[in-house]
C-alpha cells in the first residue's frame, strides 16, 4: 500500500542456520499495535479490532476473472484495524505501514472514486462500496498496522479491504460477517471498492481468501459461481513447509500489463462465443479460431491452469500431496511463457528452489514481480533458502525476503 519495506517491520525468526524467515504477528501484538496508534491518535479507544490475513495462491493463476478455479490458503500475517463508529458522517484514518504515518480526513458523503490517495481508497472506499448499494453506514475513525507484507503479491490490500468491511459491517450492524453467505457479499463489496474506486481491476480471489478460508485447508473456489470447498492442507502431516520467497521486484495490479492480460482474455472469450474462458471445451479447436498468436496462448494458459487446479486438488485429496510438484511447476512455465507474467526474479527463485530439491516452485499472485513459493521437505527448508539467496546474490538482485506459511485463520474480530 505505502512500500514494500513494511515487510521488513515484522519481527523475524532465524532457522538453525542460513537466512532469516520474518514471523508474523500473534493477533495481541497486532491488536496491541492497532490500539496504541489508535488512542495516540484519537485519544480514545476503538469499539473493537478487526484483523484480515494475506493470501497465497497455491495453484490458479489469473483464472478469477476468467470464471475459473483458484486455490488459495490464508496466511498468518494480517492487518489489523482498530475503528470506532461515529455518527456525523466523518472519516478520520490514521495507518502505519513501513515505518511512515500517514493521516487523511474526509467523509462518507463526500467520497469518490479516483479523488482520494491510494492507501485512503482501500479504507474509506469500502464505505463507499457499502452505501452504493443502499446499506446504512456512517462515520468513523479508524487505525490500520500490518505485517502483510506490501506490493508483493501476498494480497496487502484485499486485507485492508476485508478487515475494514468487517469492521463497518459489524459497527453499523449490517450482520454479514456471521455467515459465509454473507461474507461472500462482503466479497462482492471489497471488489467493488478495489474495482471502481481504486480502479485496479482484479477479479475476486484475494478477497475470497482472506474471507473465507479456513485453518488448516485451502480453498477450493470458483470463480464462475462463487462456490467454495474447503480442501485438507495439511503440510506438517506430510513434513512439509511453504516458503514463500518475497522478490522484492516491483508489484502493482493497478499497472497496465494485468489490465492488458484481462482485456484480451475478454475479447477472446467473446470471439469463441463463450462468457468466460471457463466454458472453453475443446482447447485445440478454440485456439485455431483465435485472432493471433499471443491471443492463443494467453487463452491456453487459462484453460491449463484450470486443469492443473482439478488436478492438484484430486492429488491433495487422494493423500498425495508430494506428487504435486510436476502440477506446481507447470503452472509456472504457462505463466512465464504463455501469460508472460514472471520477470527474472520470480524465474530465479523457482529455479534455484527446484534446483536444491523442492518438491515444486511456482510464482504466485498476478506476477510482475512480487512473490514465488516452493513447497520443501521441512528438513531441507534452510538448504533451499539458502539456494535461493546464493542465486539472487549471484544475478546481482537484492537479497529476498523469506517466510514460512501455513493455513491460517479468515478474517475476524480479535479484540
Amino acid at each position: 500500500m505505502t512500500s514494500a519495506s513494511s515487510a521488513r517491520s515484522t519481527g523475524e525468526a532465524a532457522g538453525p542456520a542460513g537466512p532469516r524467515v520474518v514471523a508474523a504477528w500473534n493477533p495481541q501484538q497486532g491488536s496491541d499495535r492497532a490500539r496504541r496508534l489508535f488512542a495516540g491518535r484519537f485519544d480514545s479507544t476503538p469499539d473493537g479490532v478487526w484483523a484480515a490475513p494475506g493470501r497465497v495462491n497455491i495453484i490458479g493463476e489469473h483464472t478469477d476473472y476468467n470464471g475459473g478455479l483458484c486455490l488459495p490458503i490464508a496466511i498468518p500475517h494480517r492487518t489489523y484495524v482498530a475503528l470506532r463508529a461515529r455518527q456525523d458522517d466523518q472519516i478520520r484514518l490514521v495507518s502505519a505501514f513501513g515505518g511512515e504515518v500517514l493521516d487523511w480526513s474526509g467523509s462518507v458523503s463526500g467520497l469518490q472514486p479516483g479523488q482520494t490517495p491510494t492507501w485512503v481508497g482501500y479504507v474509506a472506499g469500502v464505505a463507499w462500496a457499502l452505501a452504493r448499494q443502499g446499506l446504512p453506514v456512517d462515520g468513523f475513525n479508524a487505525a490500520l498496522v500490518s505485517c502483510v507484507p506490501t506490493a508483493a503479491g501476498l494480497s496487502s490490500s484485499a486485507a485492508v479491504e476485508c478487515a475494514v468491511g468487517l469492521a463497518l459491517d459489524e459497527v453499523n450492524g449490517l450482520g454479514m460477517g456471521d455467515s459465509d453467505a454473507g461474507r461472500h457479499h462482503l466479497v462482492k463489496i471489497a471488489v467493488s471498492t478495489e474495482n471502481d474506486f481504486v480502479g485496479a481491476r482484479t477479479g475476486d480471489l484475494d478477497q475470497s481468501a482472506s474471507l473465507r478460508t479456513q485453518r488448516g485447508h485451502a480453498l477450493l473456489l470458483d470463480c464462475l459461481d462463487g462456490s467454495t470447498r474447503q480442501v485438507p492442507f495439511d503440510l506438517a502431516a506430510e513434513d512439509l513447509e511453504l516458503l514463500v520467497i518475497d522478490t522484492r521486484a516491483t508489484h502493482s495490479h493497478a499497472t497496465g500489463g494485468y489490465g492488458q492480460r484481462r482485456a484480451t482474455c475478454e475479447a477472446a472469450a467473446v470471439m469463441l462465443g463463450v462468457d468466460t474462458l471457463r466454458e472453453v471445451d475443446d482447447l485445440d479447436e478454440a485456439l485455431d479460431r483465435l485472432a493471433n498468436d499471443e491471443m492463443r496462448r494467453r487463452v491456453r494458459h487459462v484453460v491449463t491452469e484450470i486443469a492443473r487446479v482439478e488436478g492438484f486438488v484430486a492429488l491433495v485429496e487422494a493423500g498425495r500431496l508430494r506428487e504435486v510438484g510436476p502440477t506446481m511447476n507447470a503452472s509456472h512455465d504457462s505463466l512465464r511463457d504463455d501469460y508472460e507474467v514472471s520477470c527474472p526474479e520470480l524465474d530465479v527463485a523457482v529455479d534455484a528452489a527446484r534446483r536444491a530439491g523442492a518438491i515444486g516452485a511456482r510464482m504466485t499472485g498476478g506476477g510482475f514481480g512480487g512473490c514465488a513459493i516452493a513447497l520443501v521437505d521441512a528438513s531441507r527448508r534452510q538448504e533451499v533458502a539458502e539456494a535461493v539467496v546464493e542465486a539472487f546474490s549471484r544475478h546481482g538482485f537484492g537479497a529476498p525476503q523469506l517466510y514460512v506459511v501455513t493455513p491460517s485463520d479468515p478474517a475476524g474480530r480479535v479484540d
